[in-house]
């Protein structure tokens, strides 16, 4: 049996440093001497567990025995979603689907500014909410430099535009993952956090003129951003409140229909368009032309395994349904881990939950079944697809199994609890900073999932200290990681990959850097009114 001790050093602000030197590690292999991700984690991970158990007595069993259970964690919070998800894009792209796709959106408009949105922002959102991961940004960097943009634009467009909606990414999982790790309703926590980035999302479709084509950019083009920016931001407002794991698949939808809807009463006054693969101006229409070549079937089997995917899901949140997806469920009290709170209490992240068969992941493996029979995919060519998405990821598994054990080492022993006692000191100013304390979980994890596995207890914790909402910070923690996809090492490789630009990741990172800066500040000042009078009515 192991008692947690928020305090083992008796001076709490050395137990912080203790309790913070996993993170600090996991921060200088990474940044400073640029180790690879996945020994990165490897490292991360053996220096809390060497912390866990020297500094805080946990015996070396009950260390070991958390990573592993943060590890089978994981696997169908995590690993189990984005195979399934890749799997399914895999295999249109391998049947030509893809790239119909792809000529599909070249309809919307002769504007290269307008496609952006519409690829980059209203199908990369939708991307996010069925996959995660880094999907939207590989998918939509390809299509970005396909329709003309210079490819470390089209980057950082994809990158840039993976923010608002990576809180619900995956069908929520995040905020799923917010609620198991606090014990409180992940309902109440998704309500708060479409309170929270649908204020980014009225800002994003600005910004993407911006990088798109300057000032010019945002003159000729704003009401596009407008009409994408303020459907997307109240579609998830309201939906947030009612299923967060459908809210962004929503808004994805009702911000493309907006601006397909806008695009037949207006136009750019000064039309942008460039040739695939060069800076010369493409000819008028031609990409419409391309697209004409196209039959209604085939437009129609391109975007199938996305109507797909948002009709499984869909029929999996009634209630009866749900209830028989439900009915395996097994929880259990992790073997060999025994672990109480200072007091007294079982800690809840102990017990582990086996839903594979409601599981988000396994409803994405029957989309892709049903994929495979839309797009006439063999079983055997099914098979190769999958084998392939494995090959992908490679080490990346690796990465995510380390650093899942390391947020599960760091809970159960204590040291997140001792951090979020320590950041308490700083008072009702939390709220300003709690934003931030998120960033930096993505920054270090790579996803928004990691970020809330790592810090929800510490912002929950910090939360009952200072008297503030458990939920509010709780929510913030998600909302603030979601801007710093665009400069996690993970998300810059991936991007780096999908334009044929490995190697430069370095000069990407200075391009993407202060727009997420920016916008975190930007959210850190929204949060801090959410815990005042101010805006403290949005709070659930």
């Amino acid at each position: 049996m192991y008692t947690q001790n928020p305090n083992p050093t008796g001076s709490l602000a050395l137990s912080a440093l203790l309790a913070s030197l996993p993170l600090f590690a996991l921060l200088l292999l990474l940044g400073g001497l640029r180790w690879k991700a996945q020994w990165a984690g490897l490292a991360a991970l053996a220096v809390a567990l060497g912390v866990a158990v020297f500094g805080y007595g946990m015996s070396l069993g009950q260390a070991l025995d958390s990573g592993l259970l943060g590890m089978a964690a994981s696997v169908l919070q995590i690993l189990w979603i984005t195979f399934n998800a890749i799997w399914i894009y895999t295999m249109t792209v391998a049947t030509g689907h893809f790239a119909v796709l792809r000529r599909a959106f070249a309809t919307v408009s002769d504007d290269q500014r307008v496609q952006a949105i519409v690829i980059a922002f209203s199908f990369g959102a939708l991307v996010e909410a069925l996959a995660g991961g880094g999907s939207p940004v590989a998918i939509c960097t390809v299509m970005l430099v396909a329709i003309g943009f210079h490819p470390m634009k089209a980057i950082v467009l994809a990158l840039v535009a993976d923010t608002a909606p990576v809180a619900f990414g995956g069908l929520g999982n995040p905020i799923t993952i917010l609620g198991a790790q606090t014990g409180l309703s992940a309902e109440t926590f998704g309500a708060m956090a479409g309170r929270q980035t649908a204020f980014l999302a009225f800002v994003i479709p600005f910004v993407l003129l911006l990088v798109a084509d300057g000032r010019r950019g945002l003159r000729r083009a704003w009401p596009a951003a407008l009409t994408a920016g303020l459907s997307f931001a109240v579609t998830q407002f309201v939906v947030s409140a009612w299923s967060y794991k459908l809210c962004d698949i929503a808004a994805a939808l009702v911000s493309a229909a907006a601006v397909v809807v806008l695009g037949r009463v207006w136009k750019p006054s000064e039309r942008l368009a460039q040739a695939p693969g060069s800076d010369r101006a493409a000819a008028p229409g031609s990409d419409r032309a391309a697209a004409s070549g196209d039959s209604r079937l085939d437009v129609a089997r391109a975007f199938a395994p996305y109507a797909i995917i948002i009709a499984v899901f869909a029929l999996a949140q009634i209630d009866a349904v749900k209830g028989w997806l439900d009915g395996p469920t097994r929880r259990f009290a992790w073997p060999g881990l025994h672990v109480l709170t200072p007091a007294g209490k079982p800690v809840g992240l102990a017990t582990y939950t086996l839903n594979w068969f409601g599981a988000t992941g396994t409803l994405l493996f029957v989309s892709g079944l049903l994929t495979m029979l839309v797009l006439a995919v063999r079983p055997l060519d099914g098979l190769r697809a999958y084998g392939r998405t494995l090959r992908q990821f490679n080490y990346a598994i690796v990465t995510i199994l380390c650093v899942f054990a390391l947020a599960y080492v760091m809970n159960l022993s204590g040291q997140i609890t001792t951090l979020g006692l320590f950041l308490a000191g700083a008072g009702a100013f939390f709220a300003f900073l709690s934003p931030i304390v998120g960033w930096f979980g993505v920054a270090i994890t790579g996803t928004d999932a990691g970020s809330n596995a790592l810090f929800a207890k510490l912002q929950t914790t910090a939360a009952a200290k200072i008297g503030e909402s458990p939920i509010l910070l709780g929510a913030a923690n998600s909302s603030g990681g979601v801007l710093a996809k665009m400069v996690s090492p993970q998300n810059l490789a991936i991007g780096t990959a999908a334009a044929g630009l490995v190697g430069q990741e370095g000069t990407l990172f200075r391009k993407v850097a202060p727009w997420s800066v920016a916008l975190l500040l930007f959210l850190c000042a929204l949060v801090f009114l959410q815990s005042t009078p101010v805006l403290g009515w949005l709070i659930p």
